[in-house]
C-alpha cells in the first residue's frame, strides 16, 4: 500500500469546518488534554489560569495537527480499514493539500505559542512529541516494524511531561514518571485492539505485532507489560520530597492496576482467539484501559488537592 504520494486521494466535495476537526482525532485528543492538564495541576507549583489555559490549548493544539499529519500520510491506508475508512480524507471530503496545510499551522502555531506564551523548554518538548507521532511513529516505526507501537508509544506519554514544565519550568522525577507509565501502558492498550481488527492491519500491509510475531506471543506481551505497570504506577506514592502523592493516588493505583492486571491475565492466558463475537475479554481490556489511564490521573489531581 503506498502511503508516500500526498495526491493519491483527492476531495470530491467542499470541506467544513467538522472534516477539518475530525482530523484531530478528537476521542484521542481528549485523552491527551487530559493527562496534560492533570500533569499541569498535579504539579507542585502555581500557575495563573489563563497562561494553564494556553498550555493545555498549545497541548491540544499540538496532538491534533500531529494527528492530522498522520491521516495525511495514512490517507491510503485508512481506506483499505474498515475501521478508519470513513474519515474525511478517504471518504474525499476533505483534499490531502488542505489536510497537510491545516496539520502544519496547527503544529507550528501551537510550539509558538507555548514558547512565547510559557516557556521554549516547554515548547521544545511539545515540538518533540509532534515530530515523534508524526516522523518517528507514523513515517518509520509503524510500516517497518512489529515493535511499532512499544517505542512509538512515548508519543502519547508526553503530554504530563509538558503539563508539568508548564507549570514549574523544569524536568523532574514525578512527569518522567508520568511519562513511563503512559509509555508502558500503550502497547498492552493498543494490542488489545490489534487483536480484535488484526485482519484489518494484515490487510493493509501494517506489521502490527498479531499479524507478524502471532497471537500468543501478542497475548504473552500484554500480559508482561500489564505486570510492570502495577508497581510503576504506585512509584509516584514512594517519591520523595514535595512530589510525593497520599493514599488517595497510591490506593487508587493499586486498586486500577490491579484489575488492569486481571483483564490482561485473561487475554495473555487465552491460547487463541474465537470470532469476532468471541473477543469479549480483548474488548473489555481496551475499554477498561482508557477508563484506567483517565481515573489514574484524575486520582493524582485529586491527591493532589485533597491531601490525607
Amino acid at each position: 500500500m503506498n502511503v508516500s504520494s500526498p495526491d493519491t486521494i483527492a476531495a470530491t466535495q467542499p470541506a467544513d469546518w467538522r472534516d477539518l476537526f475530525a482530523l484531530t482525532k478528537p476521542r484521542v485528543m481528549s485523552l491527551v488534554i487530559f493527562t496534560g492538564l492533570c500533569g499541569l495541576l498535579a504539579a507542585p507549583a502555581h500557575i495563573h489560569p489563563t497562561l494553564g489555559f494556553t498550555a493545555i490549548l498549545c497541548i491540544a493544539m499540538g496532538a491534533g495537527g500531529a494527528a492530522a499529519l498522520n491521516q495525511w500520510w495514512e490517507a491510503d491506508i485508512d481506506a483499505g480499514m474498515k475501521r478508519t475508512a470513513q474519515r474525511p480524507l478517504p471518504q474525499g471530503r476533505l483534499d490531502r493539500t488542505t489536510a497537510r496545510d491545516f496539520a502544519g499551522i496547527l503544529c507550528a502555531a501551537s510550539i509558538f505559542l507555548m514558547g512565547f506564551a510559557i516557556s521554549w523548554l516547554a515548547a521544545a518538548i511539545l515540538a518533540v512529541s509532534i515530530v515523534y507521532y508524526a516522523v518517528v511513529y507514523t513515517i518509520w516505526l509503524k510500516p517497518r516494524t512489529p515493535q511499532n507501537i512499544v517505542i512509538g508509544g512515548g508519543a502519547g506519554a508526553f503530554p504530563p511531561l509538558i503539563g508539568w514544565i508548564a507549570a514549574t519550568g523544569h524536568i523532574s522525577a514525578m512527569p518522567v514518571v508520568l511519562f513511563a507509565i503512559i509509555f508502558i501502558w500503550t502497547p498492552p492498550h493498543f494490542w488489545a485492539l490489534a487483536l480484535f481488527v488484526k485482519t484489518e492491519y494484515a490487510k493493509v500491509g501494517i506489521p502490527m505485532m498479531p499479524v507478524v510475531k502471532g497471537e500468543r506471543s501478542t497475548r504473552r506481551q500484554i500480559l508482561a507489560y500489564a505486570v510492570l505497570l502495577l508497581p510503576l504506577s504506585a512509584l509516584p506514592w514512594w517519591l520523595p520530597g514535595d512530589e510525593h502523592t497520599g493514599p488517595i493516588y497510591g490506593i487508587s493505583a493499586l486498586v486500577l492496576s490491579s484489575v488492569f492486571l486481571a483483564l490482561s491475565a485473561r487475554v495473555g492466558l487465552r491460547e487463541r482467539s474465537g470470532p469476532d463475537d468471541m473477543m469479549k475479554p480483548e474488548k473489555q481490556l481496551f475499554a477498561y484501559s482508557v477508563l484506567y489511564l483517565f481515573a489514574l490521573f484524575g486520582a493524582l489531581v485529586v491527591d493532589r488537592f485533597v491531601p490525607l
